[in-house]
C-alpha cells in the first residue's frame, strides 16, 4: 500500500490527465449528430465555443481524415503535436527528477 502510494506522489497529474485525454479521444465516434459533451458553454445553450469540436478533429487526424479536421477544428493537428511533445517533456522531467534528486 505504501509503494502505491509512492507512486500517486510522484506521477505528475498533468501527465495522467493528457494521457488519458488522449486515450479518450481514441473512443469518441466523430460522425454521429449528436454526441456526449462536458462543455459548460455548450451545456448552457450557447452555441459558439472555441473548443466544441477540437476532440472530434483530432479523432478525424488519427483516423486520416484531414480535411473533414481542419473542417470541424483547425487546431486538431496542432493539438496533436502539442500534446504529445508536453507528454514527452512531461517524462523527461520525471525521468531527471528520479535520478538525480
Amino acid at each position: 500500500m505504501k509503494s502505491i502510494r509512492n507512486i500517486q506522489a510522484k506521477l505528475p497529474l498533468e501527465l495522467v490527465f493528457w494521457f488519458s485525454a488522449s486515450v479518450g479521444v481514441m473512443f469518441i465516434e466523430p460522425h454521429t449528430a449528436h454526441h456526449f459533451t462536458i462543455c459548460p458553454l455548450s451545456l448552457a445553450g450557447i452555441e459558439w465555443c472555441p473548443g466544441c469540436g477540437l476532440g472530434r478533429s483530432m479523432k478525424l487526424f488519427a483516423l486520416g481524415e484531414f480535411r473533414e479536421s481542419f473542417q470541424m477544428h483547425p487546431m486538431g493537428a496542432f493539438a496533436w503535436a502539442v500534446i504529445p511533445y508536453r507528454m514527452f517533456e512531461i517524462i523527461k522531467q520525471l525521468k531527471s527528477r528520479l535520478n538525480y534528486g
